[in-house]
């Protein structure tokens, strides 16, 4: 006699289509000829752990790269102009001045220079950031004439400094000046600056520097209240990834414009409130 076919023997499945958008069924046949019918299982989409799992690692790298690597600001004043205008979101490299330590290999440290611009806690009020540029560096001997710099008895290439019309001011264009003319100069800044004179020159003390802004008569800087020290230096701006086209205090005011209905057009009010030539421009 014949042996009867083993039930439990199935023929290999055949994936057909349904039809039903659903994803597909499976078909099996087994040896006497009765068909199982299963059902593929589609997810589409994740399930609530997954979906908390992710923005959790997300929210960390984006926690730790503020923390440690980059982080934006956002220029709320004149002092910097025309390098970065009032408006202007920049992005800082926070490790661009730190030690090199054992990373050196991979992140390319820089030591702080003369020119650079640089973002850092206020000393006179730590918790508020400021953004200047570096005039002078320990050690380096420094005068004003006619509001440029002269560092170490050579005039220093600045073609970045502006100066808009402003009265004259003997300290601000003169510095350092053994008149004491300007009320908004920090009056302990006087005292410690006087010492630090020598031969008319202002000399930077070890571990400190000499910052202003390049906005030259529209900007607060170390003539009216010091120097920085090193440690207060958070990094080095090196991108602006957007700008919002905002007035400064400076601007000359525009004439009224007689083109009826111009300012009204929806496209133009959409187009001009952001400066968009200065959109990922580096910063010099």
């Amino acid at each position: 006699m014949t042996a009867p076919p083993d039930a439990s023997a199935q023929t290999p499945a055949e994936n057909l289509p349904t039809g039903d958008g659903g994803g597909k069924s499976t078909f099996s046949r087994d040896a006497f000829g009765q068909v199982t019918v299963g059902r593929s299982k589609i997810v589409l989409f994740p399930g609530f752990l997954e979906m908390t799992r992710s923005l959790l690692v997300v929210l960390t790298i984006a926690l730790f790269i503020l923390t440690f690597i980059v982080q934006p600001f956002r220029i709320p004043s004149e002092s910097m102009e025309r390098t970065l205008l009032v408006g202007d979101f920049l992005l800082v490299n926070k490790t661009a001045f730190a030690p090199a330590g054992h990373w050196g290999w991979l992140i390319p440290y820089q030591p702080i220079e003369r020119g650079d611009v640089v973002v850092f806690h206020f000393p006179p009020d730590p918790p508020e950031h400021v953004v200047k540029r570096v005039i002078g560096e320990p050690g380096d001997r420094i005068h004003l004439e006619n509001g440029l710099a002269w560092v170490n008895g050579q005039p220093l290439p600045e073609g970045y400094v502006v100066f808009e019309p402003a009265y004259p001011d003997d300290f601000r264009d003169s510095f350092p000046t053994q008149l004491y003319t300007d009320p908004g100069v920090d009056p302990r800044w006087w005292m410690e600056m006087r010492r630090e004179v020598r031969g008319g020159d202002l000399v930077v003390p070890p571990g400190e520097y000499f910052v202003m802004g390049d906005n030259r008569n529209f900007s607060r800087d170390s003539r009216y209240w010091g120097f920085v020290p090193k440690d207060h230096i958070v990094g080095r701006p090196f991108v602006i990834y957007f700008s919002l086209r905002e007035r400064s205090a400076t601007d000359v005011a525009e004439l009224p414009d007689d083109r009826l209905g111009q300012k009204n057009d929806l496209w133009e009010r959409i187009v001009d409130f952001a400066r968009w030539d200065r959109f990922m421009r580096v910063v010099r």
